[in-house]
């Protein structure tokens, strides 16, 4: 395999009516859902790299259909079907491109902030740790050491920030003013169950959930769960077997592609820079065995 393989940057379906393009999702709206098709691109520090992983947006879609269904009786989500034989008859033509990589989902009112729990503390988290012994106003016992593994589980709120803007850490208190304390507690309760659930689950087949960020929205005056979820590219995944607290972990995530960026003093400004073969090998290598780890398949 190699970066040569299919690999699609960037959806056009001129038949469906296009809404808008993330970081990694290309966003359509068909009838009263929305068609969430996962693209090959990748982002590093929000900023989005030229070339594609191979397999990625499949690897993608497929974790995060795993972990919907997972987590369904904690929480409802949005997704409708990740089968493409039963998506509305205007998808049809495109069916081969989104096969494998695409949810039909309800439409909801997202929550205007990204909901994050950390489990271990690594990251941004760790960076304010060791200035502070806090992370996002969250008091933490002294003489904890990189990867450590929290006491229990912390909720820890961010901004969300638009495309090519860094989302930026909020104390909870700032989350109750922007959403209310009602939702903003029950947003952490159930973000914290799912997270455990989770935890649960991945550590059973060798995997550590060091931390991992969740969407919610309102649909019908209720709390569901959206977007995508506990996937390499929105929570970092770490081998049991390989961890090691005090200092970085070997990651399943995109951390092999931050690390390459640090090696060559990238600016974090857009352009992102080419990247070199082995590393999109590698890359896609690492999501490919995320989703076998996880769920026993491989890419369709």
């Amino acid at each position: 395999m190699t970066s040569t393989s299919t690999v699609i940057i960037e959806t056009k379906f001129p038949a469906l009516h296009f809404l808008k393009r993330g970081k990694v999702r290309d966003i359509y709206e068909v009838g009263e859902y929305l068609l969430i098709v996962a693209t090959d691109r990748l982002s590093a520090y929000d900023v989005i790299m030229p070339q594609g992983i191979p397999g990625k947006g499949k690897v993608l879609t497929q974790i995060s259909h795993f972990w919907f269904d997972k987590t369904k009786e904690i929480i409802r989500n949005h997704v409708v079907s990740t089968d493409v034989s039963e998506f509305p008859a205007e998808c049809g033509p495109y069916a081969s491109e989104l096969r494998g990589r695409s949810m039909l989902v309800k439409k909801t009112k997202p929550l205007g902030v990204e909901c994050i729990v950390r489990g271990y503390l690594s990251g941004s988290g760790w960076s304010e740790y060791q200035e502070k012994k806090s992370v996002c106003g969250v008091k933490l016992p002294a003489g904890l050491v990189e990867s450590s593994r929290l006491p229990t589980p912390i909720f820890t709120p961010s901004t969300k920030a638009e495309l090519g803007v860094h989302d930026e850490n909020i104390p909870f208190g700032e989350m109750v003013r922007l959403e209310g304390e009602a939702v903003s507690k029950q947003v952490r309760d159930v973000a914290i169950a799912v997270f455990n659930k989770a935890t649960t689950i991945a550590e059973s087949k060798g995997i550590i959930i060091a931390d991992t960020k969740m969407e919610f929205g309102i649909l019908d005056g209720e709390l569901i769960l959206i977007d995508e979820l506990l996937t390499p590219d929105s929570s970092r995944f770490w081998p049991k077997e390989k961890y090691r607290p005090g200092g970085a972990q070997p990651s399943y995530d995109k951390q092999f592609v931050r690390d390459y960026l640090t090696s060559i003093k990238f600016n974090k400004r857009p352009p992102g820079p080419a990247m070199p073969e082995e590393i999109i090998v590698k890359t896609s290598e690492l999501y490919r065995e995320a989703l076998r780890t996880l769920t026993g398949r491989n890419v369709d």
